[in-house]
């Protein structure tokens, strides 16, 4: 018998999880342009010049290039009146060769998120945060067109890791629009017990504790302790956060939402931070866009 000491959970490699999508998808790619002469086609809409965001971006961009999918690169100014953010979709709406429209979050203040999400077709909305997408994931018995892409990452991730999400406790950690909520409402598509914890949650280590299923999306570096997880439970880390560093070159390093150290000799299974979900967060975007054209030109 090994000590408890030595528990070591199973890591979950996004990267490679990650990869092997994007052959999977590379290869359906290369079959639709043998078959139709077409690819599919993802606008990445970027306005203003935000580090993070611009990074994103070109992330986003070079995978495209990586699967064979036509990226339309639309940046502009941080100025940018929402009317002409708003054309800006409406063109790409009509546009056949763009099968997917991204506008990257967040906006500058002067523009109205809500309002330049709705005017992206629902058909096109790859992100799947048009809210008749997240209404319809709300829904028993409806299928969105398009589920968003770090949720829909995290189950995949669950999945192919052999991981049964069905009648288990699962617990969400935030409640954000983005990853937060879609994720609690994809679980529960799923038949989990599902309880979201958030920042006005009472005692929060004892409602995790019980949990079979965790995912931290809250956005704040190792708040949940390895003390916090019940043994062999599947964390998977949404959480990217900055924390000081003087050893490294940048002065800084990325941990997660969970401390990795500690939670590694008690959980079952574990995504790094980084390499876990944040791969899959890109894959799901260039699987989204594939579909999106397949549905277009299969039909």
């Amino acid at each position: 018998m090994a000590s408890p000491s030595e528990h070591k959970a199973t890591i979950i490699d996004g990267k490679a999880i990650a990869q092997t999508i994007r052959n999977e998808i590379a290869a359906e790619v290369h079959h639709l342009s043998q078959k139709f002469n077409k690819v599919p086609g993802l606008a990445v809409v970027i306005v203003g010049n935000r580090k993070d965001s611009q990074s994103y971006v070109g992330m986003k961009r070079k995978a495209c290039a990586e699967v064979g999918i036509k990226s339309f690169d639309i940046d502009l100014q941080e100025q940018v009146s929402e009317a002409e953010v708003v054309s800006k979709v409406h063109e790409l709406n009509a546009n056949p060769d763009v099968h997917g429209i991204l506008v990257q979050l967040p906006l500058p203040k002067h523009i109205n998120e809500e309002k330049v999400l709705t005017e992206i077709s629902i058909e096109k909305d790859v992100d799947g945060f048009h809210p008749l997408n997240i209404g319809k994931l709300a829904m028993k018995g409806r299928e969105p067109v398009f589920l968003p892409c770090t949720p829909k990452g995290c189950i995949e991730l669950l999945s192919r890791s052999g991981i049964t999400i069905k009648g288990k406790k699962a617990v969400v950690v935030g409640r954000s629009n983005i990853v937060g909520l879609p994720v609690s409402l994809l679980l529960l598509k799923a038949d989990a017990t599902v309880t979201v914890v958030h920042s006005h949650s009472h005692d929060p280590e004892s409602i995790i504790r019980e949990a079979d299923i965790i995912i931290a999306a809250a956005g704040q570096a190792m708040m949940i302790k390895g003390s916090w997880i019940k043994p062999g439970a599947a964390v998977i880390d949404v959480g990217t956060n900055a924390i000081d560093d003087p050893s490294k070159k940048s002065g800084y390093r990325l941990v997660g939402d969970v401390d990795f150290k500690e939670a590694c000799k008690v959980a079952g299974w574990i995504t790094p931070v980084p390499g876990g979900v944040g791969p899959m967060t890109v894959a799901m975007l260039l699987k989204n866009t594939l579909d999106g054209a397949k549905r277009v030109m299969e039909h």
